[in-house]
């Protein structure tokens, strides 16, 4: 696809949506987080507060991003965060779901984002 972009900048409307994306995500991320932590400490697993560490810091990760999507290699980064989305599923399966979910909602704006920036660019 030609308006899928791994690295550069991109138009106001693109990192805009983008930004609300990685945003929504954070959150979602971070519930994953406590629902990891609560299964392990279910279990008895010593892991509980490892796998709330790194999932909250996943989830700020995504704010960060969010803030940095103004530069060439935020896009970079968001493409890195969709990927440790979706790793996250070995600790909680249902996150494939919400990773899938989230890596669809980033490919769609990133092409729609680009039509709307075109379209703008040309008005």
């Amino acid at each position: 696809m030609k308006s899928l972009t791994f690295y550069g900048r991109l138009g106001k409307f693109s990192w805009r949506m983008l930004a609300t994306v990685l945003v929504g995500e954070a959150m979602v991320i971070f519930f994953g987080a406590l629902v990891a932590r609560a299964l392990a400490s279910a279990e008895g697993s010593g892991s509980a507060d490892t796998f709330l560490a790194v999932g909250s810091g996943l989830a700020v990760v995504c704010l960060l991003a969010a803030g940095l999507m103004r530069q060439a290699w935020g896009v970079t980064l968001g493409w890195v965060i969709q990927v440790a989305a979706i790793v996250t599923a070995f600790v909680v399966p249902t996150m494939l779901v919400v990773g899938i979910i989230f890596l669809g909602l980033w490919v769609l704006v990133m092409v729609q984002g680009a039509k709307v920036d075109a379209l703008q660019h040309d008005r």
